[in-house]
């Protein structure tokens, strides 16, 4: 009997996890399958009782239950407690834990794209103060070789201030408005947008404007729909470095499946079933 699989979330229908995590399982001929549930609020409650009661073998959790979710685990990592978020559940001989792979995936895709496993003499802007923004600053901030310094931004910097007042690890830090983030540009080495601002439809905005961003320096951003946006393009008119938000989908997902499975992905397959699906939406 194969083993289940899924992704919970409102709405679904366009989530890429499906293909990805099903590719995969054919690629290590596993007897296993993966769908995605879409959970309307009202039935949350009885739709995760009845993933335990068939035995599930393990899900991904999207918006907008990354937090409602913790309320029905038997554990929660402590780093995702941190968070405040899950967003994959691993099922234990029947006890069911969440951890959250999204500011693991992001950490793991920056070290792929700056090709070092050392980020200790870096400094880091992080743009936005929200959900994603707290996974990976909390994350960057706990690594082994954390940056010298992650600093946030935000367009009310009392968010910023109360995130790093959250943070478990200590960090050198300071919460920044967007006019000062912007006038000091010059001395961060990663500038990373973690903000919806710049996502389809909307491409034409940006989070903040680049005219001191630093030569050489790179700008990251979680969004990878459209895969260039207003911002990554303002960088490379500035002679920065770019990433886009595909790596941090693809190993936040790779992560998630070695957590279920015991078994490393292919990682460059994943990738291009997102590029193509991506493509294929591009085209329609």
């Amino acid at each position: 009997m194969k083993k289940l699989y899924g992704v919970i979330g409102y709405p679904v229908g366009h989530s890429m996890s499906p293909t990805m995590h099903n590719d995969a399982f054919g690629r290590l001929n596993m007897e296993a399958y993966y769908h995605a549930f879409e959970i309307v609020p009202e039935k949350f409650a009885a739709a995760v009782e009845g993933l335990k009661a068939v035995d599930i073998s393990g899900f991904n959790v999207t918006v907008p239950y990354k937090v409602k979710i913790m309320d029905f685990l038997d554990e929660v990592d402590p780093l995702a407690k941190a968070i405040g978020a899950v967003n994959t559940v691993v099922n234990e001989n029947g006890r069911f834990i969440g951890y959250n792979t999204d500011g693991e995936g992001y950490v793991t895709s920056l070290l792929q794209a700056l090709n070092e496993a050392d980020l200790k003499k870096r400094r880091v802007l992080i743009i936005g103060a929200g959900g994603a923004a707290r996974a990976i600053y909390f994350t960057l901030a706990t690594y082994k070789d954390a940056p010298h310094q992650i600093d946030l931004c935000n367009r009310t910097a009392e968010k910023a201030k109360d995130l790093i007042a959250d943070n478990p690890a200590s960090a050198v830090s300071a919460a920044l408005s967007i006019e000062e983030a912007e006038a000091s540009l010059q001395q961060y080495d990663i500038i990373v947008n973690t903000t919806s601002v710049g996502m389809h439809p909307h491409i034409e905005n940006t989070p903040l404007q680049l005219h001191h961003v630093r030569k050489g320096a790179l700008v990251s951003d979680i969004i990878y729909n459209p895969l260039e946006t207003r911002l990554l393009k303002d960088a490379k008119n500035q002679g920065a470095f770019i990433q886009n938000g595909i790596g941090m989908f693809v190993m936040q997902g790779a992560l998630a499946f070695e957590k279920w499975t015991g078994k490393r992905p292919d990682i460059k397959a994943m990738e291009a079933i997102v590029l193509s699906r991506l493509q294929n939406q591009k085209d329609k």
